[in-house]
């Protein structure tokens, strides 16, 4: 489960720091302007705040940047499947030994930071030992823990020694690298590289003010200057402000909820991509509320909701249904569904369980049980507007079972202490190159290094727990694959969510005359540095 990590105290950070960049560097765009007439610049608009750009703190953890480089990057032609992991800091993909506890990379040569100074393997061990440094904060951690030591035996060698083997350990290879000068101890939400970012990719930062970031090409990139000469992001939260800005030609393109960008399609030249994705919404079921804290009952609620008709009407058809965290994306989904009963039969299977744990339906149509009512609190992000139609979709069919749910629209700051009683439409699958990290934090018992999203209901299945730990240990695939599927098979007697569907993330943009790769699988996160965008290094001019 995913937020954006520490948002608050570094987009504070960041609007600081950005008011004094502003002043000293080459003016730029407006929040008002017409998206330039340039052919050579993209100007985009970005739910997210501008100048949150240190992997440590989270960015670019999936390979995918226009600033850093991991040692790994995603690689596919398209997005029909997974993508392959191949080397790009890293001369060549690792090299496995000791039953799949050793990784040994070996970098490139000739690399250089933006900055001019040279990469090296002290850069990666750097950037490595910061995730996993308690000082450092840094929200992605969990999923680096397993890492034992990292070593450096020459300048093109980094070796990674694991605590267990582990099969899926490539994955944590993409984590972008910055130059161990510039890594410092302390909280990575304070650190200057978010917004001062230096990296090695394509494009470096030009200029950062509270709500607009400019990139310009590299053009000392390796693979030689980007095409495109110039990227500005704007910081536009509201879903609706995005796609007027996007209709009125003020930027080229966005990030837009399903419905919102159907409107637009074909509009003025407009075109909408639909990119599938790991992206799964679903509803944490609170353990310490009484109509959830039974796996019948659990259950019965996954039973009786009609995930088709939610993929259909509330996100215009972009979308998977999906039964647990473990989705269709990934090899290791087990196609297991909570009963065979299909269309109307389903709901009445449901309100048989629910009877049959002892909730009956009252006068007012509210089941009860030993004096308490069947009623669940559904928090989601006030500004998200997807997950608020989501939960108000989801809340009408539970009231049709006889669940009374109540809808809030809070904060993350307000919603997070509150997570283990209350229900939350959340958002998963944040890497979709790896099921392991994915599976672990979602379904296995919460100890004291999970998050606060992970398993926020509280959810405890010893064999699950026991299937997920067996299938972390092992280096073979095959066995690997029993493991996840035997965790499913114990999950659909007893869930931890209601889990609705993966996404297919939505894009509108203007044709600018470039061609460049086919989007790719993408994770939870997704926005202008994914979709049509993900690759804006290798666009050619048509």
């Amino acid at each position: 489960m995913v937020r954006t990590a520490n948002r608050t105290t570094i987009a504070a950070a960041a609007a600081a720091l950005g008011v004094a960049l502003a002043g000293c560097s080459a003016p730029g765009g407006s929040d008002g302007d017409t998206a330039s007439s340039s052919t050579n610049q993209i100007t985009l608009a970005d739910a997210e705040p501008v100048g949150q750009y240190y992997p440590v703190a989270g960015y670019g953890a999936t390979g995918v940047s226009p600033v850093f480089e991991g040692l790994l990057r995603p690689s596919a032609p398209n997005d029909k499947e997974l993508p392959d992991l191949a080397p790009a800091l890293a001369e060549s993909k690792p090299k496995v030994s000791d039953g799949g506890k050793t990784w040994t990379v070996r970098l490139k040569k000739g690399v250089t930071f933006h900055d001019g100074s040279a990469f090296d393997s002290k850069d990666v061990a750097a950037t490595y030992r910061a995730v996993l440094d308690p000082k450092s904060a840094s929200p992605i951690a969990d999923d680096y823990r397993l890492i034992d030591e990292v070593v450096t035996p020459d300048a093109s060698t980094v070796v990674f020694r694991l605590k267990a083997p582990n099969g899926g350990f490539a994955s944590r290879l993409l984590l972008g690298i910055a130059p161990s000068e510039k890594v410092t101890s302390g909280d990575a939400a304070n650190s200057e590289l978010n917004t001062k970012p230096v990296g090695t990719g394509p494009f470096k930062l030009q200029r950062l003010a509270p709500n607009e970031a400019t990139f310009v090409a590299n053009d000392k990139y390796r693979s030689g200057k980007p095409e495109v000469d110039k990227v500005v992001i704007r910081h536009v939260e509201d879903d609706n402000a995005r796609m007027q800005q996007v209709v009125s030609g003020q930027v080229d393109g966005s990030a837009l909820p399903p419905r919102l960008a159907k409107s637009v399609d074909g509009r003025d030249g407009l075109k909408v991509t639909g990119v599938r994705s790991a992206d799964w919404r679903g509803v944490s079921l609170p353990v310490s509320v009484p109509i959830t804290s039974q796996p019948e009952t659990r259950r019965a609620l996954n039973i009786g909701v009609d995930r088709e008709a939610l993929v259909e009407k509330v996100l215009a058809g972009r979308g998977t249904p999906e039964v647990s965290p473990i989705t269709k994306v990934f090899p290791q989904h087990a196609d297991v569904d909570f009963t065979k009963a299909k269309g109307a039969a389903r709901k009445a299977e449901a309100e048989k369980l629910l009877d049959e744990a002892g909730w009956k339906k009252g006068a007012d149509g509210v089941r009860t049980k030993d004096g308490k009512r069947a009623e669940l609190t559904l928090a989601y992000p006030a500004s998200d507007t997807l997950r608020r139609e989501l939960a108000s979709a989801f809340a009408d069919q539970l009231r049709g079972l006889g669940v009374n749910v109540k809808l809030w629209g809070g904060s993350w700051d307000d919603i997070e202490p509150k997570m283990r009683t209350t229900a939350v439409m959340l958002g998963g699958g944040d890497n979709p190159y790896t099921v392991d990290t994915q599976a672990h934090r979602a379904l296995h018992s919460r100890g004291s290094a999970s998050g606060p999203f992970d398993n926020p209901g509280n959810y405890k299945n010893a064999k699950v727990d026991a299937a997920l730990e067996a299938a972390q240990s092992t280096s073979d695939e095959t066995e690997a694959t029993k493991q996840y599927r035997a965790a499913q098979d114990e999950y659909v007697k007893d869930p931890a969510y209601v889990v609705l569907a993966t996404l297919h993330h939505t894009y509108a943009s203007r044709d600018k005359g470039f061609s460049g790769p086919a989007p790719i699988v993408e994770p939870h996160s997704h926005g202008t540095t994914w979709g049509p965008w993900w690759s804006l290094g290798a666009w050619k001019k048509n």
